[in-house]
């Protein structure tokens, strides 16, 4: 039996595959929720609370749930957890439960959280689940937080909420920056992630050729 590399899992959901920097996952809510650092965290951590979860219970129910209607089982597991995590921040956190308006309910519908429960926690054990859950949530809370700072300090001269200066460009605070914002986020990570890549097999190479060598 292969042995699971989960810090290979660990590392794909945050680097590697990173679902907004890298697959581009959750579009819609990223756009909409970073106008600021704490909007973007929060919708981050939220995401990530209901991935680890449902995760870990759709793969303990993987051999249980029938092919034919695993979809529907999905998401009314995931509905479970956005219903839940919804009361409490109704609760404690209302602020933020105002801010997130309508993309709050529509994580159960959100493909990153879809697509791990397809593509990952279906197929593999608890443990592996719950890591590739948190993973994924983590790298996609980093890319929410770091535009929602960009946007917030560029847009309205402040972070999270702690102003910094009278200067602002509306731009940014609007759909066209954050367009803007997401494409050279996406441009960055993908340039320094090639070039970590490209660093990494000329260091192979080069311990292969040592190895022949010797």
């Amino acid at each position: 039996m292969m042995k699971t590399n989960y810090k290979k899992i660990a590392l794909d959901g945050i680097i590697a595959g990173n679902p907004t920097l890298r697959l581009v996952l959750g579009t819609c809510a990223t756009l909409a929720l970073t106008t600021s650092a704490i909007n973007g965290i929060g919708m981050g951590l939220t995401v990530t609370i209901v991935l680890m979860f449902s995760n870990m219970i759709i793969s303990l129910l993987r051999k249980v749930i029938p092919g034919e209607v695993r979809i529907p089982a999905f998401v009314l597991i995931i509905a479970t957890f956005v219903t839940i995590v919804r009361m409490v921040l109704l609760k404690f956190l209302p602020d933020l439960y105002d801010a997130m308006g309508v993309f709050l309910p529509l994580i159960v519908v959100n493909c990153l959280i879809l697509g791990r429960a397809e593509a990952f926690a279906s197929k593999n054990n608890i443990l592996a689940s719950c890591i590739d859950g948190i993973s994924n949530g983590l790298g996609f809370t980093l890319a929410l937080t770091v535009m929602g700072i960009i946007r917030e300090v560029l847009g309205n001269g402040s972070l999270f909420g702690i102003e910094l200066w009278s200067f602002k460009i509306a731009f940014f605070s609007n759909a066209a920056g954050a367009f803007f914002v997401y494409g050279i986020c996406i441009a960055v990570f993908n340039f320094a992630y090639e070039k970590f890549l490209e660093k990494q097999s000329r260091k192979e190479l080069l311990n292969g050729d040592k190895a022949i060598g010797a």
